[in-house]
Formats: structure tokens, C-alpha cells, sequence
């Protein structure tokens, strides 16, 4: 994989608005923190990476790998009709992937999720719980490692 002297640092969006799961080789694993949708955003642990094509090779198969676990996690874990996979960065450049399990009666079917209007955060039994089920479902898959504080509660970035 590509190493850099550069340090990783997340993007204050993506800590504002996200929960860390845990993380995979390449990427840190964050579930947004919006009960409307299941969402997970991949990030790619590089500095000053914006996209795919500023990973080398091996990185970007990695990331495939990584973001296939994290597609058919949501396809068996929660109610799925369409699974939306996108690399947008308008507004958080950091080279981040979304997967969102999409169901028709959700909260903006059939449009796009981005830009519908303000997220409707879980509160701490829901983190708790749906940070437990993604860790659990990811145990065992793609040298996951579980990152969260001593009390077992998720990690607010």
C-alpha cells in the first residue's frame, strides 16, 4: 500500500457528522449519524488523497475490497432495495465513499440522498446498538479492527 510521511487527519466534517465503527487496512469505517438511512462512509487513511485515481494501484484494489464488505453488509443486514455507492467530495473534498441502503419508503425514494434537508440524528441506545450490529457483522472480514472507548459506547470523532 501506499505510505506517506504526511500524517492522516479526517476531515472536521466527516468527525462532525460521523461515528467511527472501526477500521479496515486502508480505510477508517464511519457510520453517519442520520437515522433516516443506513450509511456508511469509507475514507481512505492517505493525506491529501481526493480521488480514486491519486490512490496507486494496490490501494484502490483495497478499497474495492473494502467497499464490497461494507455493500454486503448492508444488503444482509438491513432492509435493501437499491444500495447507492458514490465518491462525490463538492463539498468534503477528503477522498471519502458512501454506501447507503436505499428502501422505497425511505425518506426521499426515489431522489438522491444528498441535499434532501437535515439529518435526524440516533440518539446514544440507537448508536450503541447499530454500531454493536455493523462491529459484529464486520468481525472477521478484511483484517477488520474494532476502534471504540472503554465502555464499549461508539466513538463520537
Amino acid at each position: 500500500m501506499q505510505e506517506s510521511t504526511l500524517p492522516f487527519q479526517l476531515d472536521a466534517r466527516l468527525q462532525g457528522d460521523c461515528l467511527l465503527i472501526g477500521q479496515f487496512p486502508l480505510c477508517q469505517i464511519l457510520l453517519l449519524n442520520d437515522k433516516h438511512f443506513p450509511w456508511i462512509i469509507l475514507v481512505p487513511r492517505r493525506p491529501d488523497v481526493t480521488e480514486l485515481i491519486q490512490l496507486c494501484a494496490e490501494d484502490q484494489q483495497q478499497l474495492l475490497l473494502e467497499s464490497t464488505v461494507i455493500s454486503r453488509l448492508l444488503l444482509d443486514c438491513f432492509p435493501t432495495e437499491k444500495l447507492n455507492t458514490a465518491a462525490i467530495g463538492n463539498i468534503v473534498s477528503q477522498l471519502h465513499i458512501h454506501h447507503v441502503a436505499r428502501r422505497r419508503d425511505d425518506h426521499c425514494w426515489p431522489g438522491v440522498v444528498w441535499g434532501y434537508g437535515e439529518g435526524q440524528p440516533y440518539n446514544d441506545t440507537e448508536k450503541k446498538a447499530l454500531t454493536k450490529k455493523i462491529q459484529k457483522a464486520l468481525e472477521g472480514e478484511c483484517d477488520f479492527t474494532l476502534l471504540q472507548s472503554t465502555t464499549g459506547a461508539p466513538i463520537k470523532l
